[in-house]
């Protein structure tokens, strides 16, 4: 595989390729890039995740037993997943210049992730501590500095139309509006994961088939908060293939167009539901890449995220498919809310 460059864009690429040195302005072309499964272009981030007795109240000090500095990411975190389950990924993302980069680079290159990551210079990279209490619920403080901006004129064409599906979390929405409008243009499903609507997100929900979506979006977007009549707007108004809302314990409600699915989430003892919506959507692109019915998809996804929240970090509780398949055989599943 020949890469071509000039001296103008600095961009690391891991598993396939080897590392390449350029500036942000270049242009960057593959030939013979390989047709992956899924193309993610999106967040990673180290989390340091902080287990607390109780929520601190203002003012007050928690003595604590540990901190475990881990690997995530919305993105970053679906494509690690992907892997696993046997999928052949690819991975966009930018990186500061500092030992998490480092971590990330010699993690995508050991499972096997085709990582296009783009550095900017004398920048940190995204930091997250994550606060969990013991019922495994997660607050987030996180740190991003401006400079991580993914930028269109650093993506490359051959990266999002050499593959299968693509996955975007919309954080840098004029990249993944860019990147979903070549998707589209080439036939290629985009699947969001949208838990914020980012400046410029109009430009970038027309080109999404399926919009899966945490809890609070579809009203944000309609005024409107009750899910069944929220999710047929947004599916109306954005022409998705499907919209959907993940729900906590409460499981997953999406619609199609025609009707409503819904699949409940799985009993567990949570230690730590950091990623749970990240896993949710690697699970969906799993099912889906595998030509499973929607409501197996849905309650795959639901699985594999059950199981990931049962152990800590982002990617902790990452299961083989035969492992979330013997789950879904025998383990209880919460009350209907739908």
């Amino acid at each position: 595989m020949v890469a071509l460059k000039t001296q103008r864009r600095r961009c690391d690429t891991n598993s396939f390729f080897t590392g390449i040195s350029a500036e942000p302005d270049s242009l960057y072309t593959m030939t013979n890039l390989p047709i992956v499964d899924v193309v993610g272009v999106g967040l990673n981030a180290t989390d340091t995740l902080i287990p607390v007795p109780h929520y601190p109240e203002r003012g007050s000090k928690v003595e604590v037993d540990s901190a475990n500095v881990l690997l995530g990411g919305q993105v970053a975190t679906a494509m690690a997943a992907c892997q696993q389950w046997d999928l052949h990924t690819r991975y966009v993302g930018k990186l500061g210049e500092d030992h998490a980069a480092a971590l990330h680079r010699a993690e995508f290159q050991r499972l096997g992730v085709e990582a296009h990551l783009i550095t900017a210079p004398a920048s940190p990279s995204l930091q997250s501590f994550i606060l969990v209490d013991p019922f495994g619920e997660r607050t987030v403080l996180w740190k991003r500095d401006p400079r991580l901006t993914l930028l269109p004129e650093e993506l490359d064409r051959e990266w999002i139309v050499n593959a299968r599906v693509l996955h975007l979390d919309g954080r840098d929405t004029a990249a993944a509006a860019l990147a979903a409008r070549w998707a589209r243009a080439a036939g290629i499903p985009v699947v969001a994961d949208l838990d914020d609507l980012y400046p410029g997100y109009e430009a970038l929900l027309p080109n999404i088939d399926f919009l899966i979506t945490s809890r609070d979006i579809p009203a944000r977007l309609t005024g409107e908060p009750d899910l069944r009549l929220s999710l047929p707007q947004v599916h109306r108004r954005y022409a998705c293939s499907l919209t959907a809302a993940t729900l906590g314990h409460e499981g997953v409600l999406a619609w199609d167009g025609e009707r409503f699915h819904y699949a409940p989430a799985y009993r567990i003892h949570a230690v730590d539901t950091t990623g749970a919506g990240d896993i949710f959507h690697a699970g969906f692109i799993y099912g889906f890449l595998q030509g499973w019915p929607l409501q197996r998809q849905l309650e795959f996804a639901c699985a594999a995220a059950a199981l990931n929240c049962t152990a800590v970090g982002a990617r902790g509780g990452i299961q083989p498919v035969e492992a979330i398949d013997a789950f879904m055989a025998k383990a209880p599943k919460h009350p209907s809310a739908f």
